[in-house]
């Protein structure tokens, strides 16, 4: 038969209601004659409530019991899952990471998925099993411990699902109806989008929308995983959500697909660096090394011999990146005679794989930020992405200016 993996988001089985909700929408698949891979997320809140315990019981806590208490509510909602599709006299049963089993890096709280092994679960299809429901999140390490694979890492586990099982598909069910050219809460003339290219939502995932995670987006763009994005709380529909697939599945598609924005942007400086060769290894190594992740990227000639070099990073990584700067001078690999921070920017930029072929989107955009006296503080290009730093109490208004100026609110 063939499998289709169906993954819940915490809000989608927050309750034993939306767990029953979420049940029938298996049911209706199996119906249709599929085996089916159910990946749950913990009831909404659970996760939090997990980390806040481990944190308050051993502050500079074992990496491997945080994995062990933090991966426990995801176990729960597979067994109430598969519990209320046994109700439903549907075979079901549920399937911790270790169970599968899903192999992973020994990275704690960061582990990346190695293999999954399909013997375990095909078998149990084969003897009359039609529904596996497996504990999203987590997985079992080299040394026989339980890993965790970060924050939205549900997402990861069921593309990789899909990618193992060669599924038809894998739908992601979250509380919205689908990938929006931008924001709705910022931008009431959003528009759901039937299909979106993978380079494109990877772009946008990176950038700040919260609809998937980037390393989800990224293991169906490597495997050719078709994704679908839809709502938990809609009546079910062939033509329900966004379909996120391969670039040549779109007919046709808007120059821009859509704007995203990052609220909680930094902008860094370093002021009048020796200008010389290897300067910018000096500066990013320690950053690296210390956890900052650094975006966007600048330098611009200061005087002669001295350079100024700017990036950005979020504004909760602003204090590890001047120590770590701090400690470079100190130690003499760097030398710079100020480190100057601006921690009210937002980012905002335009994606679309249009771009590729068509020219003047950059002198468009940046001519409509002008026009509503926005004034742009750092540039960077990709080949489907332009982002701009700006004033971060304009970042509502540059939203809702590009995406009128774009025509967003209208399909290819």
């Amino acid at each position: 038969m063939p499998v289709l993996v169906m993954k819940f988001g915490g809000t989608s089985v927050a309750t034993l209601d939306r767990i029953r909700r979420a049940a029938k929408r298996v049911g209706l698949e199996v119906a249709k004659g599929y085996d089916v891979i159910v990946i749950v997320s913990a009831m909404s809140g659970k996760t939090n409530e997990l980390v806040g315990w481990v944190n308050e019981t051993s502050p500079f806590f074992d990496a491997r019991e945080y994995d062990a208490v933090v991966s426990s509510g995801e176990n729960v909602t597979a067994g109430l899952m598969a519990l209320t599709l046994q109700e439903m006299d549907i075979p079901a049963r549920s399937w911790q990471g270790w169970q599968v089993p899903l192999l992973t890096t020994s990275a704690h709280s960061s582990a990346r998925i190695e293999e999954i092994p399909t013997d375990n679960i095909n078998r149990k299809f084969g003897e009359g099993m039609q529904v596996a429901v497996v504990a999203g999140f987590q997985g079992i390490s080299p040394e026989g411990r339980i890993t965790t694979l970060g924050r939205g890492g549900s997402d990861t586990t069921a593309v990789a699902f899909a990618a193992a099982f060669d599924a038809e598909r894998c739908d992601i069910y979250t509380d919205v109806d689908g990938v929006y050219t931008t924001d709705p809460r910022v931008c009431e003339r959003a528009r759901k989008m039937d299909r979106i290219a993978f380079e494109e939502m990877l772009e946008l995932a990176s950038l700040g929308a919260k609809v998937l995670q980037t390393r989800s987006v990224e293991l169906a763009m490597r495997y050719k995983v078709k994704l679908r994005v839809l709502s938990s709380f809609e009546e079910p529909s062939d033509t329900a959500g966004t379909l996120v697939c391969a670039e040549e599945d779109i007919m046709e598609s808007n120059v821009v697909a859509g704007v995203a924005y990052s609220r909680d942007e930094a902008k860094m400086t370093l002021v009048s660096v020796e200008d010389r060769p290897g300067i910018a290894a000096a500066i990013f190594m320690p950053l690296s090394e210390a956890g900052v992740n650094v975006d966007m990227i600048v330098q611009n000639i200061a005087e002669e011999g001295r350079t100024d070099m700017t990036f950005s990073c979020p504004t909760d990584q602003v204090k590890r990146a001047q120590k770590a700067l701090d400690d470079a001078k100190t130690k003499g690999d760097i030398n710079f005679n100020d480190l100057v921070a601006d921690t009210g920017v937002a980012k905002i930029s335009v994606v679309g794989i249009g771009m590729r072929s068509h020219t003047g989107v950059a002198a468009k955009m940046f001519k409509v930020l002008s026009s509503e006296g926005i004034n742009i503080k750092v540039i960077t290009t990709s080949e489907i992405k332009i982002s701009v730093l700006v004033d971060r109490k304009y970042m509502e208004l540059a939203v809702q200016a590009l995406h009128d100026a774009f025509e967003l609110e209208k399909s290819a």
